[in-house]
């Protein structure tokens, strides 16, 4: 066992009570578990929480206390404070058996030359020159902010990957705040949770529309809105809607497929 999951368990084993949904604990809390464990005091003990919310499993002997259907995640609660969370689920991934909509690919060249691939800068690159926030959420959109990092209230420190602004026919302000993720990661609630503090403390006159998008493929991507509720004390994790989009060079989208597409409509 490493020595995160020695002392992320020692913490929660010295806290758990069979039946609580909630677990607070505090970042001294760590210090003292590493002293119990004979290890040297961690120079960053906010990495070891930080670990297991965005990067790491909690260990299975902590998930082994979960009730059926649910898992313990670590939310921030403020500076250097957290608690374990029950949540179901505490992560998804886009679905499978989607309908590819075909959009031409508007990404300058140059761009697609200097900057290729697939990870997360090159993805938040492709979905701002396409207008894909746009098309999704059928409102017009703005980026305002793109690897934001702030202090929340409650919270602590988070980082959002970018955020829109949007705007409806009828005038309403929207927030959204996007997580992207390299192919084959899960979106997280936690990402999700702190999106929606961040938005109500600094946009508290925009509603918030949390916002996931992932790559699928070379030129595919899949963009998932996200909503989380709390029921009985457990947080759950809901998909509003869901659209996979293949990004096309031009003259690959015949007058035909776009005459079909109208007919759907």
């Amino acid at each position: 066992m490493s020595k995160y999951s020695a002392i992320i368990k020692d913490v929660f084993f010295n806290k758990y009570i069979k039946g609580k949904s909630r677990i607070p604990f505090v970042r001294e809390d760590l210090a003292i578990a590493c002293e119990k464990l004979g290890y040297a005091r961690i120079k960053n003990l906010g990495d070891i929480p930080y670990s297991f919310r965005f990067r790491k499993e909690l260990p299975k002997e902590i998930l082994d206390t979960a009730p059926k259907n649910s898992e313990w995640i670590i939310v921030g609660t403020g500076i250097a404070k957290y608690e374990f969370r029950l949540a179901a689920p505490s992560k998804i991934e886009p679905t499978t058996n989607r309908l590819q909509i075909k959009i031409p690919d508007a990404t300058p060249e140059i761009l697609k030359m200097y900057a290729p691939g697939t990870d997360e800068q090159a993805l938040l690159t492709r979905v701002r020159y396409n207008r894909l926030i746009d098309i999704f959420l059928g409102i017009t959109c703005y980026s305002i902010q793109n690897h934001f990092r702030t202090t929340v209230t409650g919270i602590g420190q988070i980082e959002v990957d970018e955020i829109y602004i949007g705007i409806n026919k009828r005038g309403t302000h929207f927030v959204i705040p996007c997580q992207a993720k390299s192919t084959g990661d899960r979106f997280g609630i936690v990402q999700v949770l702190q999106d929606i503090e961040l938005c109500k403390e600094k946009y508290p006159a925009a509603i918030c529309r949390p916002i996931a998008i992932q790559f699928t493929g070379e030129n595919e991507l899949a963009i998932l809105e996200l909503s989380v509720s709390e029921s009985k004390g457990v947080l759950r994790l809901k998909v509003v809607d869901e659209k996979h989009y293949t990004l096309v060079p031009n003259g690959e989208l015949s007058a035909d497929e776009l005459v079909q597409i109208g007919n759907k409509e």
